[in-house]
């Protein structure tokens, strides 16, 4: 037992009584189908269990974390989970410090810097050659001498600590920007249109009621004051007085400067009035990019610091020839060669100062290149990486613990990474297992499951249709296995292969980006053939997202190009543009497959039409969880409700009037063959086919979403549960159900993310019968699978960060594979006829 981790009776979500054995200190790939039951198994139900029993072996009150529906779980470990979910959302924190490789980096530059003499020139040493302080490393401000003197010219210089180096300290930070390396400005002109009045709307933030409200508090305060003010009159006539009123408000310095023997209104009625700028910094700057008005803002760089968000004296500290900013700018292989070229020429004493300093940094960034992000900068903010570039590098840092006998869980690390980049992740899974710690992962790509120890196959399908184990062992005894899905699967590509289709030639026409300079782009024009299927390839971070997302789905017909480019042309033969991206569909609780997709509409309006509704004189409102009438008021037909926990998180129950069917028993009671509208909420997709699949206007949309590989999803799931891919595919659904009849561009972002082989086969079906309906969709993608079916292939490179930004081949798959600088053309040629 020592070795294995036996779980039996498994039963939460659609999990169908497992009972398995999984050996510890391996590691092992979860795989399946999408849905199929791959993270409830490991997430929900191992994940959980450990966090549990874990609890209560430290004598703690684990009832927050509650039991999941198995019957036992023998040979736990300690768990922990590596998801990709970004939790960390403060901006001043980047990769340098959440690696801490900068704080270390702070240490160096206050041991071994090197600054001008104000006032002779000569560099001065922060310590070698003085007193050095009996403290340890780690201390900031550790005593000892206050100044540093000149050996030149004696003049005496302040010690220089590590706060001086971070731009979280006030010691540190540029004071004109805060440590941020930017200032926002508001964009007057997209609040204030001068040439109206207030009543034309010449406040771009106010509407209907909200105008009415602002204007007659403008009037009490004008009144109050005695200054002219006239709703009907252009802003540009507006005198000071009035402009520094609407604008400021009456407690502002501008305006209440004006008056000064006068008190400002007490109450609203009276013209207590914060002024329209006034109100949107305040709201900025309580929320951030979480404002509703964040896009009122521009962002330019500090003119103070340059971007470096430190102080001057700070920034004319060197070592090994670069200043602290200098070094966290460039891609880490560059910040690891300027780190290794200066361990190897340290002195002695040098070496005793900060030896194991220099040596721990280079071991933590070799750990995050090998992680697939060797080009990341360590200046670069947190909250700007995706899902799997965060997975990463927490998984990077893990390694540097040196934690035994874990279990890892891992959600799909190689989500975004390139092909060339899948082995180092791999090799920095298989160190964290020869640590002697169990990982698992859940996973769909080949090369992983290749390198797997061992296997576990869920299935065969998803949601009610899956909560099986299938197979298990390597992928090539899965292969010999008559009930595995995956085995199947990868047994007939090679036995068939996959066929390849004649490539489209499209209509002649093209989309076309000219000389893109944005971030790390270099002059590039990429020329997009309209009528075909399209992938935009390259390593993470070579600037595809950057071509695709920031710069041509920022075009349009009726739109000019941003800035970035020098143009785009071609839209007056590519008509709409329809951009289906991971951003979050709804963060609303209420907002759910049903409602978004409109399917609870047409719901809604046949349970009205059935004679027992129309006999309890029941309306389709009645039938609505979002408004009163039929719902059930005690969770106001959420179905659950939450408990708040002092001291802990939120937890939600079941509604204990309704038991979590959200409606009043006389809306439960109309049913059909045998179903509420309850019980339909709670269907998946998928299940519901046989029930709603025949009813006008919403079988085509049911037959999508499951051709999308999206059947195992609950019509009552809430919108904010999704996963960036999950909602994607929703999302391209929704557009081609709409069927316009029109030449339309579509742009996908990593469609494939989540997706089993077999579902991504699926979801290639459905993006060819767009392209032969006569649309263009381009797909920025990783899956060499995807990449050789499509019709063409525009490669970014060579690789990511400083060293990317380049078209390195355009043209057919063969022809992208004939291409020896192409990353991606050399996985192409593998995979190829």
């Amino acid at each position: 037992m020592n070795g294995m981790i036996k779980i039996k009776g498994a039963r939460e979500n659609n999990l169908k009584n497992v009972s398995l054995s999984i050996p510890k200190h391996k590691l092992i790939v979860v795989t399946g189908p999408s849905g199929s039951g791959k993270s409830t198994l490991a997430m929900d139900t191992l994940q959980r269990e450990c966090q549990r029993q874990y609890m209560e072996s430290m004598g703690l009150v684990s009832d927050n974390v509650g039991k999941p529906k198995v019957e036992g779980i023998e040979g736990l470990s300690p768990s922990i989970s590596v998801g990709q979910h970004q939790t960390n959302r403060n901006p001043r924190s980047t990769i340098g410090t959440a690696s801490d490789i900068y704080t270390l980096m702070r240490i160096v530059y206050a041991k071994l810097g090197q600054r001008p003499c104000p006032n002779c020139g000569e560099n001065v040493a922060s310590v070698i050659g003085q007193a050095e302080p009996a403290a340890g490393l780690w201390e900031d401000d550790n005593g000892g001498d206050a100044a540093v003197n000149c050996g030149a010219c004696g003049h005496s210089l302040d010690r220089l600590t590590m706060s001086h180096f971070s731009f979280n300290k006030p010691e540190g930070a540029c004071e004109s920007c805060d440590g941020l390396g930017h200032v926002s400005t508001l964009n007057m002109e997209a609040v204030f249109d001068n040439g109206k009045s207030l009543r034309e709307g010449a406040v771009s933030i106010w509407f209907d009621a909200w105008a009415d409200y602002n204007i007659a508090t403008l009037k009490a305060a004008a009144k109050h004051y005695g200054v002219a003010f006239d709703e009907n009159q252009r802003l540009a006539q507006f005198d000071s007085a009035a402009l520094d009123l609407l604008y400021y408000g009456v407690d502002s310095e501008a305006f209440a400067s004006r008056f000064p023997d006068m008190k400002a209104p007490k109450t609203v009625s009276q013209g207590k009035y914060e002024g329209i700028v006034t109100g949107i910094w305040r709201r900025f700057k309580e929320k951030g990019g979480e404002s509703g008005e964040a896009a009122l803002f521009e962002q330019r760089i500090c003119d103070s610091c340059e971007g470096a968000k430190l102080k001057k004296e700070s920034l004319l500290v060197k070592v090994n020839g670069l200043a602290i900013h200098e070094a966290s700018y460039g891609a880490l292989g560059k910040t690891l060669a300027w780190l290794e070229e200066m361990r190897d020429g340290l002195s002695d004493d040098e070496e005793k100062l900060v030896g194991s300093l220099i040596h721990d940094m280079i071991v933590r960034i070799r750990r995050i290149i090998e992680a697939g992000l060797g080009y990341m900068t360590l200046d670069r903010q947190i909250v700007t990486l995706s899902g799997g570039e965060a997975q990463r590098l927490r998984l990077a840092s893990i390694i540097g613990s040196g934690l035994t006998g874990v279990l890892y869980i891992l959600d799909e690390p190689t989500a975004g990474l390139h092909p060339k980049d899948t082995g180092g992740l791999i090799a920095v899974m298989k160190q964290l297992r020869d640590l002697g710690n169990t990982v698992l992962v859940i996973e769909h790509d080949e090369e992983v499951m290749r390198a797997a120890d061992h296997i576990i196959d869920i299935g065969p399908g998803a949601g009610a249709f899956g909560g099986n184990v299938v197979g298990q062992g390597t992928l090539e005894e899965l292969m010999e296995q008559p009930k595995s899905v995956t085995g199947a699967y990868f047994r007939e590509e090679l036995e068939k292969g996959v066929a390849l289709s004649n490539r489209r030639e499209g209509t002649g026409q093209f989309l076309t980006v000219r000389e893109a300079t944005l971030r790390n782009l270099k002059h590039v024009t990429a020329a997009f053939p309209l009528g075909c299927l399209v992938a935009v390839t390259g390593v993470s971070g070579s600037g595809k997202s950057t071509l695709v997302f920031d710069l041509l789905a920022e075009s349009g017909p009726d739109k000019p190009a941003p800035s970035g480019c020098k143009a785009i042309t071609g839209w007056e033969h590519a008509g709409s543009l329809i951009k289906v991206d991971q951003s979050p569909l709804s963060r609303m609780q209420r907002s759910n497959i049903a409602t978004y997709t409109d399917v609870y509409t047409h719901l809604r309006n046949w349970y009205a039409s059935f004679p027992e509704a129309k006999r309890r004189k029941l309306t389709a409102k009645h039938f609505s969880f979002n408004t009163a009438g039929g719902r059930c008021e005690g969770c106001q037909g959420l179905g659950v409700v939450p408990i708040h926990m002092h001291f802990l998180p939120e937890i939600e129950v079941r509604c204990t009037a309704c038991k979590g069917r959200r409606f009043q028993d006389e809306v439960l009671a109309v049913t059909h063959e045998g179903y509420s509208i309850s019980d339909l909420l709670d269907l998946s997709i998928e299940e519901s086919l046989t029930v709603i699949g025949g009813l006008a206007k919403v079988g085509d949309t049911l037959k999508l979403l499951c051709e999308v590989g999206l059947g195992y999803l609950k019509w009552g799931q809430s919108l904010s549960t999704l996963s960036g891919g999950e909602g994607q595919r929703i999302k391209l659904a929704k557009h081609l159900g709409k069927g316009t009849g029109k030449h339309a561009v579509y742009l996908l972002d990593e469609p494939t993310t989540g997706l089993h082989p077999g579902d991504v086969r699926r979801l290639m079906v459905l993006l060819n019968k767009l392209v032969d309906a006569g649309n263009t969709v381009i797909v920025v993608e990783h899956n060499i699978d995807v990449v050789r079916q499509c019709d063409y292939v525009i490669d970014i490179g060579p690789e990511g960060g400083a060293a990317g930004g380049s078209v390195m081949a355009q043209g057919t798959p063969e022809q992208v594979a004939a291409i020896e600088a192409s990353h991606t053309g050399r996985f192409l040629r593998a995979r190829l006829p």
